[in-house]
């Protein structure tokens, strides 16, 4: 059974950094495609950055040069270091696991099939 729990959320002032992890179980990282995705209130949920087995990365173009998405497979666990943050970056945080080791539009949201509960970011001034 596959199980993603993310962690280390938290309110940050504007400008500030954080780090969120997910922990996976049921799954072996090197042999699939891992995202974060994020949810503003009233609107869709949107890909923020991938990364593939073989760890090739891909961001959403709000976030280049401020995220950076990493894993470490002998942890199993998958980050997304959030640097510069800004208002605009308050969201529920979603880390997610596809089923196959292709996808192909890797920040679209239907690319995945496992989900943890999300982590909640709130950037303040």
């Amino acid at each position: 059974q596959v199980q993603l729990v993310e962690s280390g959320g938290d309110s940050v002032q504007v400008g500030g950094s954080r780090r969120i992890s997910c922990v996976a179980s049921g799954i072996t990282y090197l042999t699939y495609y891992m995202a974060w995705f994020r949810q503003a209130p009233g609107k869709d949920r949107e890909g923020v950055a991938a990364i593939r087995y073989d760890g090739f990365t891909n961001y959403a173009v709000s976030v280049k040069g401020r995220f950076t998405i990493s894993k470490d497979g002998a942890k199993n666990t998958l980050y997304l270091q959030m640097n510069s943050l800004k208002p605009e970056d308050t969201a529920m945080y979603y880390c997610a696991a596809s089923k196959t080791t292709y996808v192909g539009q890797p920040m679209s949201r239907y690319a995945y099939t496992y989900w943890g509960q999300g982590t909640q970011v709130t950037v303040s001034s």
